[in-house]
């Protein structure tokens, strides 16, 4: 009997899809380095789903024809890729009235040009009285042309590598962490450089909007303590989790995903997404919390709303199976969980604002993306802007040299 695999069926299932949604363009290495697995895993995923989707379309059970699935994927994938232009062009005009044309503000490099240009026939002095500028300050702007140059290039080399950044996570990026990604990658600039550019040039990462509450508590479960009282803090991996659930709205219904984060690293060690809100959306997460930690979960702390999945039978036996310890906040209270819904914020700011999704397929392909992208490529502030893998693998070492010493 073969070792039983340690990702769960439904990461398996995103993970072929999100390699599918590249039609062919991307390798596998490149889509399985944004997943945390191999290549060769993924490959081998792909090729026992392709095997099973020719089994299913030769019996006549498979939902539809592969040429049909083909061009609705590269429908949506050229959708995902304009939009994505346009968020990446971010380049507009500036108003009349802006602050860039404000009055006063103008400069004396065009009076500097003007004498530069008619010296010859009219001489520095008689141009600068004219103007009303003085010879020094002349030949001081010209003894410094060449240094004033290379400043305005490296200005506008710092310029690009900032839009790049700020395309490449998609517009999410604020000057903080446009700041920690230029420095992660050797830019020894200053941040209130990197704001004040961001300011002039007009890129502004995005920001969230109130939604509605979406808990629904039930109020005949029994009470459970609540082991954490706002202290999300922990100095030891896999010791305390939250999790939570939220909505995403796919045309006139909804996706439901579910998280387990693990709150010393504020890594998604779990998540399902589903469309209904059945116990078993929790318990698949907690599934693959305890499969990525290889089932050694025992006595961890799982923090939680009191919303009615949490207290369900079936969480509850999940529970007990992988000897996890229950905690609950306060009904109605939000900062009882804070660090879960400050995730699905962030999820909804950078992912989902001002979108609208028609596919629930692609919705889920998206969600199962940005959850990849966010352990092991969005940086957190609350790590010192490490990524949540980087600042594990940062913690391990540590310990490990520690111990060793």
């Amino acid at each position: 009997m073969g070792r039983k695999s340690p990702y769960p069926e439904e990461f398996r299932r995103d993970a072929v899809a999100l390699f599918g949604a590249g039609g062919g363009k991307r390798t596998y290495v490149a889509v399985a380095a944004e997943i945390g697995i191999t290549g060769e895993t993924l490959r081998t995923w792909v090729r026992k789903d392709t095997g099973a989707s020719v089994s299913a379309a030769r019996d006549g059970s498979g939902p539809g024809s592969q040429a049909e699935e083909l061009a609705r994927l590269r429908a949506e994938n050229a959708r995902l890729v304009k939009a994505e232009k346009g968020m990446a062009s971010g380049a507009r005009d500036p108003a009349p009235s802006g602050r860039l044309l404000r009055s006063g503000d103008e400069v004396k490099t065009p009076r500097w040009d003007f004498i530069s240009d008619h010296r010859a026939d009219f001489g520095v002095q008689r141009l600068c009285r004219v103007l009303g500028v003085s010879r020094a300050g002349y030949y001081r702007h010209q003894a410094t042309e060449e240094a004033r140059v290379g400043r305005r290039a490296h200005e506008a080399a710092a310029v690009a590598e900032i839009r790049a950044i700020h395309a490449e996570h998609r517009g999410a990026y604020g000057a903080p962490r446009v700041h920690a990604e230029l420095r992660a990658r050797g830019r020894k600039i200053n941040r209130k450089r990197v704001i004040r550019l961001m300011r002039i040039h007009h890129i502004v990462g995005r920001h969230l909007r109130r939604t509605r509450r979406t808990t629904i508590a039930d109020k005949t479960a029994p009470p459970a303590p609540d082991l954490m009282m706002r202290d999300f803090t922990a100095d030891t991996l896999n010791t305390k989790w939250c999790g939570d659930i939220t909505y995403i709205p796919v045309g006139s219904t909804w996706l439901y995903p579910a998280t387990v984060i693990d709150i010393c690293s504020r890594r998604v060690v779990g998540w399902s997404i589903a469309d209904h809100m059945r116990g078993s959306l929790v318990t698949d997460a907690i599934e693959m919390a305890a499969a990525t930690h290889g089932g050694q979960v025992n006595g961890v702390i799982f923090h939680t709303d009191r919303g009615a999945q949490y207290v369900s039978r079936a969480f509850a036996d999940a529970r007990r199976r992988h000897g996890i310890r229950r905690c609950m906040g306060r009904v109605g209270s939000s900062y009882d969980n804070a660090l879960a819904e400050s995730y699905f914020q962030g999820l909804k700011r950078e992912l989902l604002h001002g979108q609208r999704r028609t596919s629930k397929a692609q919705a889920r392909l998206e969600l199962f993306r940005w959850m990849s992208y966010y352990n092991r490529r969005r940086r957190h502030s609350a790590l010192g802007y490490l990524t949540p893998v980087e600042f594990e693998q940062h913690l391990i070492t540590t310990r490990t040299l520690s111990l060793v010493a």
